[in-house]
């Protein structure tokens, strides 16, 4: 009884041995299947080969039509499965980073920022994230939604933002240099020593926007909405200005500099009559 014990035992190791190794288990059961059809179709290779060879090319062909058809179908919406799972899986993380203030939750939100980009998703929800003193440059995240964003000490070099959300961010000592904002909604947002130099706010939203001590040089703000908006201390040398709505001298008196920025006639008027040392220095 001992000897026919472990011979069980031995047997059901080596049996559950195989079912561990699914390429093992694999080949045995082709062999042990070959051996059966192979046995079974014998009278049929020596009685009459050529009709059954003839069969067997046919079941060929069909075989080949699967794994065309079916089998790249299958794999190409397996494929396509796991790409929106991912996708899900980075914005999910970035829904749980959003209210966490350190480093680590900045560095892991970039980073899903980065890989929804390579999936070309830019929309992105950034509400309320925590992104300070990271890199976002040459990134996309147009027409993605970062109000209330702490963006503050990044770098935002050529990032494209058209027609984003920025109301009420803060984007203070951020570099923004050739930046796009062109759209962008960007009232009540704190761009506090921030670097502008050739950034696009072409059309954008500026409402009460803070601007002081920022760098706008060459920066583009034509037709842009500027009603309230801060601009003490700012360089504006060779900004444009044209089509500005809501800007008034006395938000201009508070500039650094207007050395060759561009204005709407009327407007430029008024700057060479009341503040004529900003646009000659």
């Amino acid at each position: 009884m001992e000897t026919l014990k472990k011979w069980r035992l031995n047997l059901t190791s080596k049996i559950n041995g195989i079912i561990e190794k699914p390429i093992l288990t694999s080949s045995l059961v082709l062999a042990a299947l070959s051996i059966v059809v192979l046995s079974l179709s014998a009278r049929y290779y020596l009685s009459d080969f050529d009709s059954f060879w003839a069969q067997i090319l046919a079941e060929a062909h069909g075989m080949i039509f699967d794994i065309a058809v079916i089998g790249i179908l299958i794999f190409w919406l397996n494929q396509n499965g796991e790409i929106r799972q991912r996708i899900r899986m980075y914005k999910d993380e970035i829904d749980d980073f959003r209210t966490w203030e350190s480093e680590e939750a900045a560095f892991r939100t970039v980073g899903n920022i980065k890989r929804l980009n390579r999936h070309k998703i830019y929309e992105i929800n950034l509400v309320n994230s925590y992104l300070t003193k990271t890199n976002l440059n040459y990134i996309n995240l147009k027409g993605s939604n970062l109000n209330s964003a702490n963006i503050s000490n990044s770098s935002l070099i050529e990032t494209n933002l058209e027609n984003s959300r920025l109301n009420q961010t803060n984007l203070e000592n951020a570099n923004l240099n050739q930046a796009i904002l062109r759209g962008a909604y960007a009232s009540g947002a704190n761009l506090k020593d921030a670097y502008l130099i050739k950034t696009d706010f072409e059309g954008a939203f500026l409402i009460k926007t803070n601007f002081r001590n920022a760098y706008l040089m060459e920066a583009n703000l034509r037709n842009s909405y500027l009603m309230g908006a801060d601009f003490e201390n700012a360089s504006l040398y060779k900004a444009d200005l044209r089509g500005a709505k809501g800007l008034t001298i006395e938000q201009l008196s508070q500039a650094k500099t207007l050395y060759l920025a561009k204005f709407d006639d009327d407007l430029l008027k008024k700057v060479q009559e009341h503040i004529p040392a900003l646009v000659g220095a």
